[in-house]
Formats: C-alpha cells, sequence, structure tokens
C-alpha cells in the first residue's frame, strides 16, 4: 500500500517560487508520479507527471516553462518547483502515483498554495 505525505505549500507573491515534496512509503517501484491540483470552486487538474526513470515528463500547458517535476527513487521522493507563480495557481496540489499497469491513481493528503496578486 503506497502512502505519500506532501509538503512545502505556503503563502507567496506573484512572481516568487515555492517548492513541494512528495515523500512516498511502500513498494513505488516503476510508478508514475505525478502532481495534480484543485483551485477554489473547481474540479481537480492535471499539472504534471514523470515516469519511474524520469526520462518522460508531462506539463499541462498552463504550467509548461515554469514548473519543473522531478523525482529521488533513493528517497522515494517527487518533487515539485514552481516558479514565476500567479494568482492562478492558487489551489491544493495533490501528490499522486500509480502504477504503470494501472489507470487509478493514490493520492496524498494535499498541501495549500496560495499565490497573492
Amino acid at each position: 500500500q503506497v502512502q505519500l505525505v506532501e509538503s512545502g505549500g505556503g503563502l507567496v507573491q506573484a512572481g516568487g517560487s515555492l517548492s513541494l515534496s512528495c515523500a512516498a512509503s511502500g513498494r513505488t517501484f516503476g510508478y508514475i508520479m505525478g502532481w495534480f491540483r484543485q483551485p477554489p470552486g473547481k474540479e481537480r487538474e492535471f499539472v504534471a507527471t514523470i515516469t519511474w526513470n524520469a526520462l518522460s515528463t508531462n506539463y499541462a500547458d498552463y504550467v509548461k516553462g515554469r514548473f519543473t517535476i522531478s523525482r529521488d527513487n533513493a528517497k522515494n521522493t517527487v518533487y515539485l518547483q514552481m516558479n514565476s507563480l500567479r494568482p492562478e495557481d492558487t489551489a491544493v496540489y495533490y501528490c499522486a502515483a500509480r502504477s504503470s499497469s494501472r489507470n487509478d491513481y493514490t493520492w496524498g493528503q494535499g498541501t495549500q498554495v496560495t499565490v497573492s496578486s
């Protein structure tokens, strides 16, 4: 059973940066890891994913060029570096993990990111 714990959220001014971390416990070998977010009053949306070997990453268009996903398999941790933050990036950010052979994700509890204008 994989468990995920996010950290690193907070309040930042527009144009600033934040780094999120997600520590995983349990067997995650071969897992695809990702970040999703849920803005206030909206549904959860995709942010980025990264494969086990980190050779493939995918980003939503609205974060491309500003956010970077990475992982350290030795530490069982995935990161999201967020630069040039905008007020519309305000959301609860969720870490997610799934086996490459499955479509369903395991979710973390979420961490709040608030970007002030």
